[in-house]
């Protein structure tokens, strides 16, 4: 089953801005808590872990004027620290065709053609000053900014900080009023799965929208807006899952108890048809606590960074180092260089052995607790890093080398620049619609490749766009590369038009001179094996 992450966003900012749409919605063109103390050994435990309430009895009566009473006071709690947002940019569509004659050998191209570009979204009263939180994927490229709330009132809004790693983004109303009602947090690691929640936005742009459901699922992940330059994608951990219905239009909006306290900001959902199924994303409280006041300050967040790539301790793993297969943990695979990690002292595998057919590393440090919590898999692993950690903050962790336990400590350092391929030509106006990261050694290694196989690695596909057509996969599955969540296992772009493709100027100059219709012969490696096709060229939806 393809899965489609939808994101709030116009149909035709989607396609300037990301791969999917969601929770943001097209229209036609014309005081917070202080941030909580790092966890004991015990406070959060994973969600295999977490402590069991007993469910209650049978012949329980439901007191459904209560729910209902308490159902009302959210809305009138909430409602009035929850906007609604509308963006508009200025867009340059590429030429729509070429005149035929050549000038001096080369094709006479009209001039490119500009035109305001609007779309919708949520967000919600941070604080007293009027900054407004929403989600980064809502305001992105955006020209204007206005902010209408519950009562009507529409004011204009300056951007203030942008952090896509959490798909965050604050904005400030110039016009502060002392009517303004920040909203209120609530602790998102204490969050249980069937938990009611409430979510209030504008959907479709019907303003004010209260719609109720219950947290489905906790310690998702979901994909960032950006790569590494490394090639690590990265994810955004320790999300919420939920079955409240979430709409385009409803991202950047809050999530609430039945206190009406914030649980999460709405982001993305997950569905074929780019409506509610049942099935929406959230991004944590914690996280947005962490973020928020980071972008309000500078502008920007700097996320923590360990330099090494690794995957959650299988049983077989386990069996082949000579441990208990109930033993869990991170094994280290590979160490960054230069890295916090590498300082550190950490271990990285440098032994191959099969395992159900396919080569593994194995033999490196096995993380198996950070400064006292539990890793019992690698979104423990990222979930505490996100939740707890900070760039500069130390943190010991207890490992397995060699069987025999041991400690370390390491100075977390700043994530690494970001850098992506959108698979598209800015000299021949033409596009693919890929998001994708050069393929490296630590990548490689993950999907079971040799360590100097050379290629593209497809991290996402847009809808509808050309690789969509042609069959072309993103990536799916999370593994920890250079301390980062990685999706893996999509398709690698290897050869175009018989040259090879290695790096993002690799792609870009293999589309140069070609027009939008143009079908190009492309050579991907999917599950190991080569396979070739044909992708039809369209026009890029920007420059």
């Amino acid at each position: 089953m393809k899965r489609h992450f939808a994101y709030v966003l116009s149909s035709a900012l989607l396609a300037l801005a990301l791969l999917l749409s969601g929770c943001a919605a097209a229209v036609p063109s014309t005081e917070q808590a202080a941030p909580s103390a790092a966890p004991t050994a015990t406070s959060v435990p994973s969600q295999a872990t977490q402590a069991v309430s007993p469910p209650p009895p049978a012949d329980a009566p439901l007191d459904i004027e209560s729910l209902q009473q308490a159902y009302e006071a959210v809305y009138q709690k909430v409602s009035p620290s929850v906007v609604h947002i509308h963006v508009s940019k200025t867009v340059t569509a590429a030429p729509s065709q070429s005149s035929p004659f050549p000038f001096f050998g080369f094709p006479f191209e009209q001039s490119p053609r500009e035109y305001r570009q609007e779309a919708i979204g949520s967000g919600f009263v941070w604080d007293s000053e009027g900054h407004i939180v929403t989600n980064n994927h809502v305001i992105a490229g955006a020209d204007s900014i206005d902010v209408t709330f519950s009562d009507g009132t529409t004011v204009s809004a300056k951007l203030i900080g942008t952090d896509p790693d959490s798909d965050l983004a604050v904005v400030q109303i110039s016009d502060s009023t002392e009517s303004l009602i920040p909203i209120e947090l609530a602790d998102s690691t204490k969050a249980k799965v069937g938990q009611i929640v409430i979510a209030i936005g504008n959907p479709f742009g019907l303003q004010g929208t209260m719609t109720t459901g219950i947290i489905s699922a906790l310690g998702r992940t979901l994909p960032a807006q950006s790569a590494s330059s490394s090639g690590s994608a990265y994810t955004i951990p320790d999300i919420i899952q939920t079955d409240a219905s979430i709409n385009p239009g409803n991202s950047g909006g809050p999530l609430v108890d039945i206190e009406g306290r914030l649980v999460g900001v709405t982001a993305a959902i997950e569905s074929p048809s780019h409506a509610n199924a049942g099935i929406g994303f959230v991004i944590p409280s914690i996280i947005v606590k962490n973020v928020v006041p980071e972008l309000i300050e500078t502008g920007y967040y700097e996320h923590p960074w360990l330099g090494l790539s690794g995957t959650t301790l299988t049983s077989d793993i386990a069996e082949q180092m000579g441990l208990e297969r109930s033993q869990h943990g991170v094994l280290v695979i590979n160490i960054a260089p230069d890295s916090p990690a590498e300082k550190a002292g950490l271990q990285g595998s440098a032994k191959a052995v099969k395992i159900n057919g396919r080569e593994a590393r194995i033999g490196g440090d096995i993380l198996t607790a950070i400064n006292g919590q539990p890793i019992q898999d690698f979104e423990d692993l990222t979930a505490y890093l996100a939740r707890y950690t900070h760039v500069g903050d130390t943190v010991t962790f207890t490992a397995l080398r060699d069987g025999k336990e041991i400690s370390l400590s390491v100075t977390l350092g700043v994530r690494p620049n970001r850098v992506q391929s959108t698979g598209a030509s800015t000299e021949s106006h033409v596009w693919m619609g890929i998001q994708a990261v050069p393929l490296t050694p630590s990548l490689a290694s993950a999907m079971h490749l040799d360590k100097d196989q050379e290629g593209l690695l497809i991290q996402r596909v847009y809808q509808n766009s050309p690789a969509d057509k042609a069959g072309l996969r993103g990536s799916y599955m999370p593994t920890l590369i250079n301390g980062e969540v990685v999706l893996i296992g999509g398709d690698i772009l290897v050869r175009v038009d018989g040259k090879d493709i290695a790096t993002a100027e690799d792609l870009q100059n293999a589309l140069v001179g070609h027009r939008p219709g143009d079908d190009i012969e492309i050579e991907i490696l999917r599950n190991g094996k080569t396979l070739t096709g044909t992708l039809t060229l369209e026009a890029a939806p920007s420059r």
